[in-house]
């Protein structure tokens, strides 16, 4: 059996991430999202985005990052520099976590 073949791209999959990160909604895009709007995989994203973050600000423009927050108890991530949803929270050790979001800003 061959392996899936993804969907035809006219241009890198860095470029096509900073075009769906530049027209994302006011909440961002999670890595779920961007994997299936560039047809790569979730765990790819994140290595993506910290290449993009580099081109980014090179360009005068920034990676904005809406942190990852626990579903149970509300705490949010806002200084954890990982692209990746946490593992659990530390406050109340609960697994469910709300993934972070991105989005590009100028």
């Amino acid at each position: 059996m061959s392996a899936p073949v993804p969907p035809a791209r006219g241009s890198t999959v860095r470029s096509a991430l900073e075009a769906a990160l530049s027209s994302a909604p006011e909440h961002g895009l999670t890595a779920k999202d961007l994997s299936s709007l560039v047809g790569i995989s979730e765990k790819d994203v994140a290595d993506h985005l910290v290449h993009l973050e580099k081109s980014l600000k090179a360009q005068g423009l920034r990676l904005e990052v809406v942190p990852a927050s626990c579903i149970q108890c509300g705490f949010a991530f806002k200084d954890r520099k990982r692209f990746t949803r946490p593992g659990a929270c530390p406050q109340c050790r609960s697994t469910r976590i709300d993934p972070p979001a991105f989005r590009v800003t100028g």
